[in-house]
Parts: C-alpha cells; sequence; structure tokens
C-alpha cells in the first residue's frame, strides 16, 4: 500500500501545476479565456487517444447520442462553470491561495448530497448530509477564511469576496456536474471513458469562449498556448491516470483507500512549495500558515471518517 500511497502523492503533484501554471500566465498578460479553453481543447485529442485501443470510446458516443441534452447541461456545469471561474480567480491572489481556497469543493460535495438518491430494499431513498463529515469539514471553510481574509484594505477585503465568490461556484459546479452524470451514465463506461464524453460535451461552451476572446481581440500568447498544453498533459492526462491507478491499488482495504483519496491535501503543499520556488508565490504569514495547515487537517479527517462511516 506504500506504492499506492505514492502514487497518491505524485498525483498531487501534477494536479498542483494547473494551480500554479494558471496563476503564472495570468500573471504575464495570458487571458483566462484562452487559460481555461485551451486546457480542454488539448485534454480531447490526448484522451481520445488513449481510449483509442480496443474502441473504449464507442460506448461514450453511444450514451451521448441516446442522451445529448444531459450530457451538454452536465458537462458544461462539470467542466465549463467549474474551469472558468477557477482561471479568472486566478488573478486574485499566489497560487498556493487559490489551491486551499479550492479545497471547499470537499464541503460542497457534501452539501450536495440531498440532491441525489440510492436504492434500499427496492426503493429510492434521497440521501442524507453527512452530519460527521459535515462538521469536521466546519474546519476547511475555518481554514479558508484564514487564508483569504486579510483584514487590510477594503480593497484588498473585495478582492478576496470576489475570490471566494468565483471558487464557491466552481467548487459546486464541478461535483454536481460529476455527480449527474456519475448517476446517469450507463455501468459499462469507466471513469476515463466519462471525462472524455464530458470534455467533448463542455466544447461548445469552450467554443463559445474563443469566439468571444476573438471578438474582444484577445489571443493566446505563446508561451500560454505550450502551459495550457502542459496542464492538459500533467492535470487532465497524468494526474488523473495515476490517481486512478493509486485508488484502485487500494479498493479492497477502506482505511488505505481513505488515506490515498486524502492525499488531494498534497495540492496546497505542493503548490506553495513550487509556486515559491520557480514563480515568486510570496510566502503565507502566519494566519495563512494556520489555515493552510487546518485545511490539510481538515481533509485528512474527512477522507478518514467517511470511510469509517461505511
Amino acid at each position: 500500500m506504500i506504492n499506492a500511497l505514492l502514487l497518491g502523492l505524485l498525483a498531487s503533484l501534477f494536479f498542483s501545476i494547473t494551480f500554479i501554471l494558471n496563476h503564472a500566465m495570468q500573471a504575464t498578460g495570458g487571458h483566462w479565456i484562452w487559460t481555461a479553453s485551451l486546457r480542454f481543447a488539448f485534454m480531447l485529442p490526448m484522451l481520445f487517444a488513449l481510449l483509442l485501443k480496443n474502441g473504449r470510446y464507442r460506448p461514450v458516443l453511444k450514451s451521448i447520442r441516446e442522451n445529448p441534452l444531459a450530457w451538454l447541461l452536465w458537462s458544461t456545469v462539470g467542466f465549463g462553470f467549474f474551469y472558468l471561474p477557477l482561471c479568472v480567480a486566478a488573478a486574485f491572489g499566489p497560487s498556493w491561495m487559490i489551491a486551499s481556497t479550492w479545497q471547499i469543493t470537499i464541503v460542497a460535495g457534501i452539501l450536495l448530497t440531498p440532491l441525489f438518491k440510492r436504492l434500499e430494499n427496492g426503493r429510492s431513498v434521497r440521501n442524507r448530509i453527512p452530519l460527521r463529515q459535515l462538521a469536521i469539514s466546519g474546519f476547511i471553510i475555518i481554514g479558508v477564511f484564514l487564508v483569504q481574509y486579510t483584514g487590510a484594505s477594503v480593497d484588498e477585503s473585495q478582492k478576496a469576496l470576489l475570490a471566494i465568490t468565483l471558487m464557491l461556484i466552481a467548487a459546486f459546479s464541478y461535483p454536481l456536474g460529476n455527480r449527474k452524470l456519475l448517476a446517469m451514465v450507463p455501468e459499462g463506461i469507466g471513469t476515463l471513458e466519462r471525462v472524455f464524453g464530458m470534455t467533448l460535451c463542455s466544447m461548445p461552451f469552450w467554443a463559445v469562449a474563443m469566439i468571444a476572446g476573438v471578438a474582444m481581440d484577445v489571443y493566446p500568447t505563446a508561451s500560454q498556448v505550450n502551459q495550457t498544453l502542459l496542464v492538459a498533459l500533467s492535470s487532465g492526462v497524468i494526474a488523473t491516470w495515476l490517481f486512478f491507478k493509486a485508488t484502485k491499488k487500494a479498493k479492497n482495504d477502506v482505511k488505505w483507500l481513505a488515506v490515498i483519496e486524502s492525499t488531494q491535501a498534497g495540492e496546497v503543499v505542493f503548490t506553495l512549495i513550487l509556486g515559491m520556488a520557480f514563480f515568486g508565490d510570496k510566502a503565507p504569514s502566519p494566519k495563512e500558515t494556520i489555515g493552510l495547515i487546518i485545511i490539510i487537517v481538515g481533509i485528512v479527517l474527512n477522507g478518514l471518517s467517511g470511510k469509517a462511516a461505511k
């Protein structure tokens, strides 16, 4: 299981590249429209290539043809309304701050639980909010507040509020779109196939974004194209593959599976270290450091609590 733990941590390292490069692109004048849309434009052929063998993409296309509106709607929510605000938020603080605030998606996922149903004794029963996990998630909220709230000027407070608002939109959209599609796709469609389908069905949203960029006379820079290609490869393909491989190794041990899932807290640590080392991100203040620690502890406790309750 140590190998699975190392794979999970390595996945969080590649996931962290998203936050670092998004902030770097914004700082060097890259427009957020292209930072967001180019990532998915690059991801689509990469994912298709991975599914080309044995025609693994065919069941996805069949499912999309059978239910196109649902695929388009929830793919747009899960990818479009998630990643576009995330890229805009990159302008409002160093990469580690955005990465730590993003962890509020764990709380969002818990609050969305009643929107979904499960079969129990042959009946469809609406899920309940797991109160133990919700209580522990309060630590994450406290940590986010300490990271984001400066207590400084009105202008800085307004920027922090805008950043949190954008992150809230992203944090709720991501699990909502993914869970809605997870509930409706056939069982034979795996996670990688579902990501491919969502990427494909979110392309109309990204096409509109690109058209808007051209209409505003905003175009991607050469460095932005290269960096979004790296984000698509590192986060969209490599990190996802590593994380799925890690969870597969631990799937028969609920305790270790919880540990593997909680390795996403590594995103915050890796983003902090790499952002400061290579892109000159400012170091967190003592208050912000406490907030980061609280967020990480909250993530780990949430994972362990969730598995212990099963």
